[in-house]
């Protein structure tokens, strides 16, 4: 059964939601940036068509580095990051569940993904 989830960075700048499957568990990664930022991200991966991001594209920074298929997304004014487009499945993103509102991800079973070793 599908949910809509709504969230934003920490000024609200970027604002984004979708419809997907409904939130039990988090997703976190090792590869050199996920590991510095140490957000814990939706264990779906979402198509880019589903995401909806509303925000001027002044306040979007995009991160990208290596091989510049994988896009971090953030925000410029409070450094918050909002979602990536993934290296290893194109054409969909995760987001970072601590940007949705309401959701408690304190009890989350995590998953780790070694994305450090699988380059």
């Amino acid at each position: 059964m599908s949910k809509h989830y709504s969230g934003s960075c920490h000024c609200g700048a970027i604002k984004f939601s979708y419809d997907g499957d409904e939130i039990t568990s988090g997703l976190r990664c090792t590869c050199s940036i996920c590991s510095r930022k140490g957000a814990l991200m939706s264990p779906e991966a979402i198509p880019l068509e589903n995401l909806h991001v509303e925000a001027n594209p002044e306040d979007l920074g995009l991160y990208q580095f290596d091989s510049g298929i994988a896009k971090h997304y953030f925000c410029r004014n409070c450094g918050i990051y909002t979602h990536n487009e993934m290296l290893r499945m194109p054409g969909h993103c995760r987001v970072n569940l601590g940007c949705i509102e309401d959701l408690d991800t304190s009890d989350f079973e995590v998953t780790v993904f070694d994305g450090k070793n699988l380059i």
